[in-house]
């Protein structure tokens, strides 16, 4: 696959929300941009709060900027607080250090975008996000995709 589609980012987008239902998450919201870090995809679950978009479209951003999920450069955050507060200056607040923000690639490890969710706690968020991509049959690079 050569570029993310508005149809399979609404796909990942569904399974998103399948894997939410599944665990009885908060509201959340799913943001999905293409490689080029372009908004392709933003859907809000009813009683998602105000800031969710900005929050999702940064975590997936973030995670596309800096080629490597928002769990990533959170850690990143922990170990070298300047160097990721020095990106943030660059990015313009852009960017959001928390995991949720992961990588879309496809079955041939190209890099096709970025999904990031938001709503629930981090990690939940980063769970539905990775649960998204693989039902949608197409990979990520986390850790917790093994």
């Amino acid at each position: 696959m050569e570029n993310l589609t508005m149809i399979k980012a609404l796909e990942i987008t569904t399974q998103v929300f399948l894997a939410a239902q599944n665990r009885k998450t908060a509201p959340l919201t799913v943001a999905i941009l293409d490689k080029g870090g372009a908004l392709i995809s933003l859907q809000r679950q009813d009683g998602s709060s105000m800031m969710r978009p900005e929050i999702a479209i940064g975590k997936a951003w973030g995670a596309l900027a800096l080629g490597c999920s928002s769990r990533k450069i959170a850690d990143d955050a922990q170990a070298r607080p300047n160097f990721i507060s020095s990106i943030s200056t660059l990015a313009q607040g852009n960017l959001v250090p928390v995991a949720g923000g992961v990588l879309i690639r496809d079955e041939h490890a190209e890099l096709l975008g970025a999904v990031g969710v938001s709503g629930d706690i981090s990690d939940t968020d980063e769970a539905v996000a990775i649960a998204g991509i693989i039902a949608a049959k197409l990979n990520t690079d986390t850790a917790l995709n093994a």
